[in-house]
């Protein structure tokens, strides 16, 4: 039987939601706010989940129901208000639309961040890694120069991609990247996640396709107001998903 590699109890996250519109000490003053300006929002409410390494698991709800929070936590860069949140193989960066990308530096700087971020950055290896990266993107060198900022969000989502499946990951954590891009690119993507996932790593993949979902994914995991509301195939979990458009 496979490792449990990542494993939540009872998980429940929260963010501070300003309800007052007070953003500065003037705001405070002149609207006269006695008590905090601030209450908490729960986006995950008792999360219970466990992944088995080599598992490929679709995760889909509507808009702002927390599957990038969930997401985010695992990855380690929220705390849960309450519970537990184990993951006990390395965590590559969350990949996710301009997630961590320095939009002032350029494309090869970029890459030299992420790779010392996965704790790939070798001065004699880096310009092997760059290479990889521009041959996936298909981005040319000019590009690379460029600041990020000035890349259109296909290219953005080009050179987040190509940066992280270089590196092998053993923990693939994908947020909407492949929601844009040309067709051709996308079917690039998801060629290479199968590859990854055939190399034995886990792949966790939020997507709002169902058809990218139970094409990558042999698991699935619908959210609904901040809970689970389906954890089986990711057929099951595409039809729960349908149904919070219907109902």
């Amino acid at each position: 039987m496979a490792e449990t590699v990542i494993e939540l109890k009872d998980v429940s996250v929260s963010y501070l939601h300003n309800k007052r519109g007070i953003y500065s000490i003037k705001d405070f003053l002149l609207k006269g706010a006695i008590f905090s300006p601030f209450e908490h929002k729960s986006v995950l409410q008792n999360i219970n989940l466990t992944i088995k390494k080599g598992e490929t698991v679709g995760i889909m709800g509507k808009n702002g129901e927390g599957k990038s929070t969930l997401l985010r936590t695992i990855a380690g860069i929220l705390t849960p208000d309450s519970g537990v949140c184990k993951v006990s193989i390395e965590i590559s960066p969350l990949l996710a639309l301009g997630a961590g990308l320095e939009l002032e530096l350029t494309g090869i700087e970029n890459i030299k961040i992420f790779m010392a971020l996965c704790g790939k950055y070798n001065k004699k290896t880096i310009h092997d890694y760059i290479a990889e990266v521009a041959d996936f993107s298909e981005l040319t060198p000019e590009q690379l120069q460029m600041p990020v900022k000035m890349y259109s969000t296909g290219m953005v989502s080009r050179l987040a991609f190509s940066s992280a499946i270089v590196t092998d990951p053993v923990l693939l954590m994908i947020d909407e990247v492949l929601s844009v891009g040309d067709e051709g690119f996308q079917k690039k993507c998801k060629k290479r996640i199968n590859d990854i996932k055939n190399s034995g790593a886990t792949v966790l993949f939020v997507s709002h396709s169902t058809d990218a979902v139970m094409e990558v994914c042999e698991r699935g995991v619908c959210l609904k107001n901040g809970r689970i509301i389906c954890d089986s195939t990711s057929e099951e979990a595409a039809n729960e998903y349908h149904k919070l458009f219907t109902n």
